[in-house]
């Protein structure tokens, strides 16, 4: 008789992996729009203009890629096809999360710096293992 071990076992550090790529995808962007390119990644915000730092685009991209794992997580336990479900609902959070640069980036550059930013994080949190 033949063990067979659950297709999940090394699923947590994959997806550690897939979220820390994310926020690696993120400060990676984050540097070349900013350090590169010099442009301020300025919003509006209730209290006035804002710059977009390293620490929020950080912790950002962490807070998108541990709520992504915990759906697609929810996902598994109750759905029938949770992988393909996860891809349309990451598809979806990521193109209406791309209302907000564009509402609310102050200038042209701000508005593609952070679309960028928005569509690293996306791309790759799509990519978080799911149970085959």
């Amino acid at each position: 008789m033949t063990s067979t071990r659950p297709a999940s076992t090394n699923l947590h550090p994959r997806r550690a992996l897939v979220v820390l790529g994310a926020v690696i995808a993120a400060t990676g962007v984050w540097a070349v729009v900013r350090q590169v390119g010099g442009i301020d990644l300025a919003v509006a915000t209730a209290a006035g203009p804002a710059v977009v730092g390293l620490p929020a685009v950080v912790l950002t991209a962490l807070a998108a890629g541990l709520a992504g794992w915990a759906v697609l997580a929810g996902l598994e336990r109750w759905t029938h096809r949770p992988y393909r479900t996860w891809r349309v609902l990451a598809a979806g959070v990521l193109v209406l999360s791309l209302l907000g640069p564009v509402a609310n980036a102050l200038s042209p550059a701000s508005t593609g710096g952070l679309i960028a930013l928005h569509v690293a994080v996306g791309a790759a949190l799509m990519a978080l293992p799911g149970r085959r």
